[in-house]
């Protein structure tokens, strides 16, 4: 078994690839594709870049070149349901991209065109692990639920309550409901996991450099904890 794991930012990977028993690097699309061991598992470790063009290329690089078995998706998110605060857990189990809208053809917002789904449901086998480990954790406060993604940097509080009650959504980002939608294709199990940085909704916020530690320290537990029971 190969797993794919994605973040978008240096901070997300760069804990994972310290640990890294690197065996090759390989570039392609300006990402750098790390393969190696990691707690004993085979993985692919790639930085994306942020939005969802550069996440649905690095998805399908890893599906194409690599043959992952699954993809893993962690970093950053803003949260959008109320009870919601920086430093919870969100895993996913479903992904709408917010910012598709052909509503004037009498489309549900959300709904990609033609596509045979809305939303792109996360594999729950992987779900329950990322549930598991957050469990063993202990300290993490976890929810499960839908997060929706937009190339749009949400910092209207009156966005933030749309997005809740139009689509129910725990949280929001700007990459995992593209890499969803690619493995969604290539019937490649999947599961996003976002640590939260801020809630509009709520008015909660933490300063980047105090979240960035705890969010990095949470999202290696929990891979740390999948891998091994993967």
């Amino acid at each position: 078994m190969i797993i794919g794991i994605i973040g978008a930012m240096d901070e997300e990977v760069k804990i994972l690839l310290s640990q890294l028993q690197l065996s090759r690097a390989q570039v392609k699309a300006n990402m750098k594709f790390n393969f190696g061991q990691l707690y004993g598992a085979k993985v692919v470790i790639v930085k994306s870049g942020i939005g969802k063009v550069n996440s649905a290329i690095c998805a399908q690089i890893l599906i194409d070149d690599f043959n992952v078995d699954n993809i893993i998706n962690v970093g950053v998110a803003g949260g959008t349901a109320e009870d919601i605060y920086p430093g919870d857990v969100v895993i996913a189990n479903s992904l709408v991209q917010h910012d598709v809208d052909t509503s004037a053809f009498g489309d549900k917002v959300g709904q990609i065109p033609r596509m045979d789904t809305y939303d792109f449901k996360c594999d729950r086998n992987l779900v329950e692990k990322a549930q598991l480990a957050c469990r063993k954790i202990g300290d993490i406060r976890s929810f499960t639920g839908r997060i929706v993604t937009g190339d749009q940097f949400i910092c209207s509080t009156e966005k933030i309550k749309y997005l809740n009650s139009e689509f129910n959504a725990l949280a929001c980002e700007m990459e995992g409901g593209s890499i969803a939608q690619a493995a969604y294709l290539n019937n490649v199990p999947f599961v996003i996991i976002r640590s939260i940085s801020d809630n509009a909704n709520n008015g909660a916020s933490m300063d980047y450099k105090k979240f960035a530690p705890i969010a990095i320290k949470n999202s290696t537990e929990i891979l740390k904890n999948m891998i091994m029971n993967l």
